[in-house]
């Protein structure tokens, strides 16, 4: 990413304008002329020099570091669009999005809810499932569920040995690849952290395939893929998953839609009607 300098020279001096000293803290007093802060006391609240942030609005600066620019979205009062739009002008990737954990958001649900035709999941970014509609239920009863520690779907893949009736032989190798490579990147991106870390040390612990596969070091976070489930009244069936974006950084809605020129569609309108209370419940 390239510096913009005088786009980022443009914003620091418009944001800087639309403050006023009280929201900081500061006196506006009786001989201000200046229309919201002067550029010394964003320097000063920022904890730079003067010099060089009025280098930064004459578009004349050097890049300046990610410290910096954090220091200058608290300082300027930024919201979280308007600290993304920062760093990106000035050449860096936005920090991260917020993290939300167990913590589901009404809309959320309420979506979940009315997707009556299309299965649907709500999965944290280390695979625990944090919800899913009935339709899903129906589908993946047998793969997953939202009780307690076994809510992980990564550890209910390496561990149990329900789970893996669920798919056809061919697709067990690939998905458990598909797991552990997209567990591999929500780990990174988080950093140090004692969840994912303990969450990853069960899994080296629980079995020697799990192991193999993440010492493969395979990165690829899950935004689509084509699997098979194999349910136990209806058949197998094949679905689209598509991961669509949630407003924190470490929860994703998957959506499961039936590839087109299928037998899914109708598989998926008799799953409505057989619903969750089938057979393969009984190994949840």
């Amino acid at each position: 990413m390239e510096m913009d300098r005088k786009e980022l020279a443009d914003f620091l001096r418009r944001s800087r304008e639309r403050l006023r000293p009280q929201e900081v803290g500061l006196t506006a007093g009786p001989r201000r002329r200046t229309p919201g802060l002067r550029r010394e006391e964003v320097s000063q609240l920022a904890g730079m020099s003067a010099d060089y942030y009025m280098r930064l609005e004459q578009a004349r600066s050097p890049q300046p570091s990610t410290q910096l620019l954090g220091a200058l979205a608290r300082a300027l009062r930024l919201t979280a669009d308007e600290r993304d739009h920062l760093y990106v002008l000035a050449g860096h990737r936005p920090p991260g999005g917020p993290f939300e954990g167990d913590h589901v958001r009404p809309g959320l649900l309420y979506l979940l809810d009315r997707l009556h035709e299309t299965p649907a999941q709500l999965v944290g970014d280390l695979g625990d499932l944090l919800a899913q509609n009935a339709l899903a239920e129906a589908l993946f009863g047998c793969v997953c569920t939202v009780e307690g520690a076994d809510r992980n779907i990564v550890w209910r893949w390496f561990t149990d040995p329900f789970v893996r009736e669920a798919y056809p032989e061919e697709e067990h190798e690939p998905h458990g690849r598909r797991l552990v490579a997209h567990l591999r990147a929500a780990v990174a991106r988080r950093g140090p952290d004692p969840v994912a870390s303990a969450l990853v040390g069960r899994l080296h612990a629980a079995g020697a395939e799990f192991t193999r596969l993440w010492n493969l070091h395979e990165v690829a976070v899950q935004r689509s893929c084509r699997m098979k489930v194999q349910h136990p009244e209806i058949g197998l069936i094949a679905v689209d998953m598509e991961a669509l974006l949630t407003p924190s950084e470490d929860q994703r809605l998957f959506v499961y839609t039936p590839p087109p020129g299928t037998g899914s569609i109708d598989a998926l309108e008799l799953l409505r009607v057989v619903g969750p209370d089938t057979a393969h419940r009984s190994h949840v």
